[in-house]
């Protein structure tokens, strides 16, 4: 069977996009696996399915390039909107999205000529907010843990090109406080309102952005006084506007979103 599918990024975190409304698939792992990796398959940091719900307008799952489904991801929630509204799909600028973990509303900023050219999202509100002491064998001593619907390790260091993300990215991943693992972003505040952060993702190791780890990067820098509340976070693929609200607590996340090209591939069998 082919499937038809679109390649999507936002802030050059790139996920391949199917709507299983057409094209239902019955092993989305394998497939995230097998058309994830370069040069054998399309190439991605992972497998993201547009479906129905009973409990808002569409559905999203995502599978990291690993086969593990993550629980959100606030890069391909945007790349949704704009696949939605784009390809006639709804016709709504704001459109409730089920994911994981929870409803997301989605805002589309629409051109004149309906275009979809950015997406602000309600991430909700951020919790379990907290320092945590890494220990020794590590080369850093403490970080922020907090979860953004997935859980978050937060470094705040001061020269984040510096940092090796391929060897320590693995090894705090999978540091024995986060038994189900951990989304881990190293961040150098730059300016009164402004961040640089590099990401290592759970599931998917060094990606050019993540949109929830921005979120987490905010918010830990606004919890830690390094920041204010709203900041721009900028990663190796774009910036994204963060706003975490004082009045609701929640965070509120803006950014582009892109398509790249639509394509056909088979099932793997």
């Amino acid at each position: 069977m082919k499937v038809k599918f679109t390649k999507m990024h936002g802030a050059g975190n790139d996920y391949i996009y199917v709507n299983t409304l057409r094209y239902p698939i019955a092993d989305p792992r394998r497939a995230a696996i097998e058309w994830s990796r370069p040069h054998t398959g399309i190439g991605s940091d992972g497998l993201v399915l547009i479906g129905a719900s009973s409990v808002a307008d569409f559905s999203m799952r995502i599978f990291n390039a690993d086969g593990s489904e993550a629980m959100m991801c606030g890069n391909a929630s945007r790349c949704i909107g704009k696949y939605l509204y784009e390809r006639g799909l709804t016709d709504k600028t704001e459109i409730r999205l089920e994911t994981l973990s929870g409803v997301k509303t989605l805002h589309l900023h629409v051109s004149p000529q309906r275009q979809v050219d950015a997406v602000t999202v309600d991430m909700g509100v951020p919790t379990l907010i907290r320092r945590v002491e890494l220990g020794a064998g590590y080369p850093f001593g403490e970080g922020i843990a907090l979860s953004m619907g997935n859980p978050h390790l937060v470094i705040f260091v001061d020269d984040a090109e510096s940092v090796d993300l391929p060897g320590v990215g693995p090894l705090l991943e999978h540091h024995p406080l986060f038994p189900h693992r951990v989304n881990v972003e190293f961040a150098q505040v730059t300016g009164d309102a402004e961040i640089r952060m590099r990401v290592w993702e759970r599931g998917s190791g060094i990606t050019q952005a993540c949109g929830t780890g921005a979120c987490a990067t905010a918010v830990a820098a606004a919890f830690t006084h390094r920041s204010p509340r709203r900041s721009a976070v900028r990663m190796d693929g774009g910036t994204l506007l963060i706003h975490w609200s004082e009045a609701d607590g929640t965070v509120r996340m803006t950014g582009p979103a892109v398509s790249v090209f639509d394509g056909e591939i088979s099932l793997p069998g």
